[in-house]
Protein backbone atom coordinates (compact mmCIF):
# COMPACT_ATOMS: atom_id res chain seq x y z
CA UNK A 1 0.00 0.00 0.00
CA UNK A 2 1.35 3.67 -0.71
CA UNK A 3 0.88 6.24 1.57
CA UNK A 4 -0.95 9.84 -0.23
CA UNK A 5 2.17 10.88 -1.52
CA UNK A 6 5.63 9.62 -0.66
CA UNK A 7 8.68 11.72 -1.59
CA UNK A 8 11.97 10.01 -0.97
CA UNK A 9 15.21 11.54 -0.55
CA UNK A 10 18.96 10.93 0.62
CA UNK A 11 21.51 13.41 1.49
CA UNK A 12 24.79 12.56 2.53
CA UNK A 13 28.56 14.24 1.86
CA UNK A 14 29.07 13.65 -1.38
CA UNK A 15 25.61 12.98 -2.73
CA UNK A 16 22.44 14.62 -2.92
CA UNK A 17 19.89 13.08 -4.82
CA UNK A 18 16.30 15.20 -4.98
CA UNK A 19 12.88 14.02 -3.73
CA UNK A 20 10.96 12.02 -6.38
CA UNK A 21 6.97 11.58 -6.54
CA UNK A 22 6.17 7.55 -5.78
CA UNK A 23 4.99 5.84 -8.75
CA UNK A 24 1.23 4.83 -7.71
CA UNK A 25 1.30 7.26 -4.87
CA UNK A 26 -2.03 9.50 -5.04
CA UNK A 27 -2.27 12.51 -7.01
CA UNK A 28 -2.20 14.98 -4.56
CA UNK A 29 -5.32 17.42 -3.60
CA UNK A 30 -4.31 20.83 -5.50
CA UNK A 31 -6.62 23.49 -6.80
CA UNK A 32 -5.06 25.49 -10.00
CA UNK A 33 -6.70 28.45 -11.94
CA UNK A 34 -7.04 27.69 -15.64
CA UNK A 35 -6.71 30.37 -17.80
CA UNK A 36 -10.42 30.57 -18.73
CA UNK A 37 -10.95 31.45 -15.25
CA UNK A 38 -12.06 27.82 -14.13
CA UNK A 39 -10.66 26.07 -10.89
CA UNK A 40 -8.94 22.17 -12.24
CA UNK A 41 -8.28 20.04 -9.67
CA UNK A 42 -6.64 16.91 -11.67
CA UNK A 43 -6.85 14.66 -8.71
CA UNK A 44 -10.54 15.04 -8.05
CA UNK A 45 -11.33 14.64 -12.02
CA UNK A 46 -12.95 11.68 -13.21
CA UNK A 47 -11.71 8.89 -15.50
CA UNK A 48 -7.50 9.21 -17.00
CA UNK A 49 -5.69 12.33 -16.79
CA UNK A 50 -2.65 13.85 -17.73
CA UNK A 51 -0.58 16.91 -16.11
CA UNK A 52 2.05 18.07 -18.45
CA UNK A 53 4.45 20.44 -16.26
CA UNK A 54 6.16 23.09 -18.49
CA UNK A 55 8.63 25.63 -18.06
CA UNK A 56 6.37 28.56 -18.90
CA UNK A 57 6.52 31.53 -21.48
CA UNK A 58 10.01 31.87 -21.93
CA UNK A 59 10.81 28.63 -23.36
CA UNK A 60 10.59 27.69 -26.30
CA UNK A 61 10.95 24.15 -26.67
CA UNK A 62 7.88 23.73 -24.22
CA UNK A 63 5.72 25.94 -26.93
CA UNK A 64 6.56 23.28 -29.39
CA UNK A 65 5.87 20.59 -27.20
CA UNK A 66 2.59 21.74 -26.07
CA UNK A 67 1.62 22.44 -29.58
CA UNK A 68 2.31 18.97 -30.80
CA UNK A 69 0.16 17.88 -27.64
CA UNK A 70 -2.31 20.44 -28.74
CA UNK A 71 -2.22 18.86 -32.11
CA UNK A 72 -2.66 15.53 -30.53
CA UNK A 73 -5.50 16.37 -28.21
CA UNK A 74 -8.18 14.46 -29.96
CA UNK A 75 -5.84 11.23 -29.48
CA UNK A 76 -5.70 11.74 -25.91
CA UNK A 77 -9.67 12.21 -25.44
CA UNK A 78 -10.42 9.44 -27.75
CA UNK A 79 -8.23 7.42 -25.02
CA UNK A 80 -10.42 8.58 -22.44
CA UNK A 81 -7.47 11.34 -21.05
CA UNK A 82 -8.32 14.26 -19.41
CA UNK A 83 -5.28 16.70 -20.33
CA UNK A 84 -3.89 20.22 -18.75
CA UNK A 85 -0.35 21.83 -19.16
CA UNK A 86 0.73 23.84 -16.30
CA UNK A 87 3.34 26.10 -15.45
CA UNK A 88 4.56 28.40 -12.58
CA UNK A 89 3.93 31.67 -14.70
CA UNK A 90 1.27 34.01 -13.34
CA UNK A 91 -2.00 33.82 -14.67
CA UNK A 92 -2.25 36.76 -17.16
CA UNK A 93 1.09 35.71 -18.79
CA UNK A 94 -0.42 31.82 -19.02
CA UNK A 95 -3.27 33.53 -20.42
CA UNK A 96 -1.09 35.43 -23.30
CA UNK A 97 0.73 32.73 -24.53
CA UNK A 98 -2.30 30.42 -24.86
CA UNK A 99 -4.31 32.48 -26.63
CA UNK A 100 -1.08 33.97 -28.85
CA UNK A 101 -0.25 30.13 -29.64
CA UNK A 102 -4.32 29.30 -30.52
CA UNK A 103 -3.64 26.30 -27.67
CA UNK A 104 -6.87 24.39 -27.43
CA UNK A 105 -5.77 22.47 -24.39
CA UNK A 106 -6.55 23.83 -21.19
CA UNK A 107 -3.85 25.96 -19.64
CA UNK A 108 -2.88 26.27 -15.55
CA UNK A 109 -1.20 28.90 -14.19
CA UNK A 110 1.02 29.81 -10.82
CA UNK A 111 2.50 26.35 -9.49
CA UNK A 112 4.59 27.55 -6.69
CA UNK A 113 7.69 25.96 -5.47
CA UNK A 114 6.38 24.39 -2.63
CA UNK A 115 3.80 22.50 -4.86
CA UNK A 116 7.01 22.11 -7.28
CA UNK A 117 8.86 20.40 -4.16
CA UNK A 118 5.85 18.41 -3.15
CA UNK A 119 5.39 16.67 -7.12
CA UNK A 120 9.27 16.47 -7.32
CA UNK A 121 10.02 18.53 -9.88
CA UNK A 122 13.31 20.05 -10.83
CA UNK A 123 13.52 23.59 -10.28
CA UNK A 124 15.37 25.96 -12.25
CA UNK A 125 16.27 29.95 -11.66
CA UNK A 126 16.20 32.25 -14.74
CA UNK A 127 19.59 32.99 -15.84
CA UNK A 128 18.63 36.50 -16.49
CA UNK A 129 15.37 38.81 -15.80
CA UNK A 130 14.81 38.94 -19.83
CA UNK A 131 13.69 35.25 -19.01
CA UNK A 132 11.25 35.40 -16.61
CA UNK A 133 11.04 36.98 -13.20
CA UNK A 134 10.44 33.82 -11.06
CA UNK A 135 12.30 30.04 -10.03
CA UNK A 136 10.50 27.80 -12.78
CA UNK A 137 9.64 23.87 -12.66
CA UNK A 138 11.41 21.68 -15.18
CA UNK A 139 9.43 19.24 -17.24
CA UNK A 140 7.10 16.59 -16.50
CA UNK A 141 4.41 14.10 -17.01
CA UNK A 142 1.86 12.49 -14.30
CA UNK A 143 -1.10 10.53 -15.80
CA UNK A 144 -3.08 9.99 -13.10
CA UNK A 145 -5.45 6.46 -13.57
CA UNK A 146 -9.42 6.59 -12.50
CA UNK A 147 -8.04 5.35 -9.29
CA UNK A 148 -6.60 8.81 -8.77
CA UNK A 149 -3.13 7.30 -8.83
CA UNK A 150 0.04 8.23 -10.59
CA UNK A 151 0.39 5.47 -13.20
CA UNK A 152 3.15 7.37 -15.36
CA UNK A 153 5.46 9.52 -13.71
CA UNK A 154 8.45 11.10 -15.96
CA UNK A 155 10.18 13.97 -14.75
CA UNK A 156 13.56 15.87 -15.94
CA UNK A 157 16.32 18.03 -15.36
CA UNK A 158 16.06 19.93 -18.58
CA UNK A 159 14.13 21.37 -21.43
CA UNK A 160 15.75 18.44 -23.77
CA UNK A 161 14.44 15.20 -22.03
CA UNK A 162 10.75 14.79 -22.86
CA UNK A 163 8.57 11.44 -23.41
CA UNK A 164 7.87 11.08 -26.83
CA UNK A 165 3.85 11.70 -26.84
CA UNK A 166 3.13 9.18 -29.82
CA UNK A 167 4.80 6.84 -27.81
CA UNK A 168 3.12 7.88 -24.24
CA UNK A 169 -0.10 7.66 -25.74
CA UNK A 170 0.36 4.37 -27.61
CA UNK A 171 1.82 2.97 -23.85
CA UNK A 172 -1.31 4.71 -22.14
CA UNK A 173 -3.39 2.71 -24.00
CA UNK A 174 -1.54 -0.23 -23.40
CA UNK A 175 -1.96 -0.01 -19.80
CA UNK A 176 -5.86 0.61 -20.07
CA UNK A 177 -6.38 -2.59 -22.46
CA UNK A 178 -4.02 -4.65 -20.32
CA UNK A 179 -4.98 -3.51 -16.95
CA UNK A 180 -1.27 -2.81 -16.78
CA UNK A 181 -0.20 -2.55 -13.50
CA UNK A 182 1.89 0.70 -11.89
CA UNK A 183 5.75 -0.34 -12.46
CA UNK A 184 8.52 1.44 -10.56
CA UNK A 185 6.98 0.70 -6.98
CA UNK A 186 9.39 -2.14 -5.54
CA UNK A 187 11.01 -1.39 -2.25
Amino acid sequence: MHPTVLLLSHKDEDMSVPTKFAAGAAFPDVTWKAVDGTDVIPAKAPGWRMLVIYRGKHCPLCRKYLGQLDEMRGQFADAGLTVWALSSDPLDRARSEAEKEGWSIPVLADLSESEMRMLGLYISSPRSPDETDRNFAEPAVFVINPAGKVQIVDVSNAPFARPDLASLLEGIRFIQAKEYPVRGTAD
